[in-house]
């Protein structure tokens, strides 16, 4: 996952059968795209109460930069924010024995935020793990004690659900509104084999998939709902009906094929192995497409900021990006990859770097893939799909 980007605030909306989550953005300046830079650093190597059928969460979107989410551990029920990500397997939030200043959050952070912390001493439903975890991120870590308890996330419970509980966490993770990480990655990249909550879900839903719908805010917004995440159901309502399957080659990130890639006349032909990957919050592609990109989108690079940019008037006129998957294109609009984090004189920031790694994966493709196309990931039958997403600002 690259930290940074994909944060899903969610707020539990009950409605029949289903339950809802959204999402809110927050509005970063140049002190937070440089810690954005800090954070994105390449993936390591090792990269309520009554049964429902199906349920879903809302995103709460930060600046179409990073989602949060919202999930309670505990009886009587302890909130927390956190990221929802596919990139990685486990659960954790601070603990209340986390006593660094990072643990309460920066007070004078760009995003003030005072952390929730676990205090097992308050859960009626608290069970001893006692196992030690350490966690790897690309720039950031935490670690600390395994613990057992009841989780609720989207409407849903899950008993025993073992998640770690952090007692030292690195410094970036003090400077946002998050108090914890719930992974919905495969369990082969889960630290200490403990099950992910997705899994131990799984009994409960008509499908074993979730799908994830990122909304698009133009203009920069606080507080707005920003996509939803269904669980144990196809979205119908914020994606096309028309859904390009592809399986997944490695059942450890959400990793598959794409065919190749294409912007204006230039094509890649060549078959590369990506990431999908609802935590970062930018697309990382090979030095070649990338400048390929920068190239047809006249984009200018930002020194101070580390990113390119362009005219946000240009946004609708640059060329899409063009994904083969499964012998079927996928696009990605000029709209979708430019985005406006305030910096000034017109401009507005390419959601674009380079991979500097290819070994492992040769795109990491992150929200504005995903705000372009709902991902379905349908753990039951080992395939990602992809339908246009809905979306009433473009």
């Amino acid at each position: 996952m690259r930290l940074l980007l994909l944060l899903a605030l969610v707020v539990a909306v009950a409605a029949a059968a289903v339950v809802k989550m959204p999402i809110h953005k927050h509005m970063p300046t140049a002190k937070t795209l440089a810690m954005r830079k800090m954070m994105n650093k390449q993936m390591p190597g090792k990269f309520r109460h009554n049964k429902l059928n199906k349920g879903s969460q809302p995103f709460i979107d930060y600046v179409d930069n990073f989602y949060l989410g919202n999930i309670s551990l505990g009886t009587p029920p302890q909130p927390f924010q956190i990221v929802l990500d596919t990139g990685s397997s486990n659960l954790w939030v601070v603990d209340v024995n986390c006593d660094g200043e990072e643990c309460d959050g920066y007070p004078d952070s760009e995003f003030p935020w005072n952390k929730q912390k676990y205090d097992r001493t308050k859960s009626k439903t608290f069970k001893d793990d006692g196992t030690y975890f350490e966690i790897y991120y690309g720039s950031g870590s935490c670690y600390g004690y395994q613990v057992i308890d009841t989780l609720d996330f989207g409407g849903l419970e899950v008993k025993g659900q073992t998640f770690g509980a952090a007692e030292g966490i690195a410094p970036v993770f003090g400077y946002f509104p998050v108090d914890g990480i719930l992974g919905l990655g495969w369990p082969g990249i889960s630290e200490n084999d403990v099950t992910p909550p997705f899994q131990n879900l799984i009994p409960q839903l008509d499908q074993a998939l979730f799908t994830v719908w990122l909304d698009r805010h133009v203009k920069p917004s606080e507080g707005q709902t920003g996509g939803l995440i269904t669980y144990g159901a196809i979205d119908t309502v914020h994606c096309d009906a028309d859904i390009i399957w592809t399986p997944v080659t490695e059942e450890m990130w959400w990793v598959f094929a794409i065919d190749g890639f294409s912007v204006s006349s230039y094509k890649n032909k060549r078959s590369k192995t990506v990431i999908s990957d609802t935590g970062t919050s930018f697309l990382y592609g090979p030095q070649k497409d990338v400048d390929q990109i920068i190239q047809f989108s006249n984009a200018d690079y930002d020194f101070q900021n580390q990113i390119y940019t362009i005219p946000c008037k240009n946004a609708k006129s640059i060329p899409d990006l063009v994904y083969t998957i499964s012998g079927k294109e996928v696009h990605v609009p000029g709209i979708e990859y430019v985005i406006d984090l305030e910096l000034g004189n017109g401009d507005c920031a390419l959601g674009l770097e380079t991979n500097d790694d290819e070994e492992d994966f040769s795109w990491l493709l992150g929200d504005p893939f995903i705000r372009s196309s709902c991902n379905i990931y349908d753990v039951g039958n080992a395939r990602i799909g992809f339908a246009k997403a809905h979306h009433s600002e473009v």
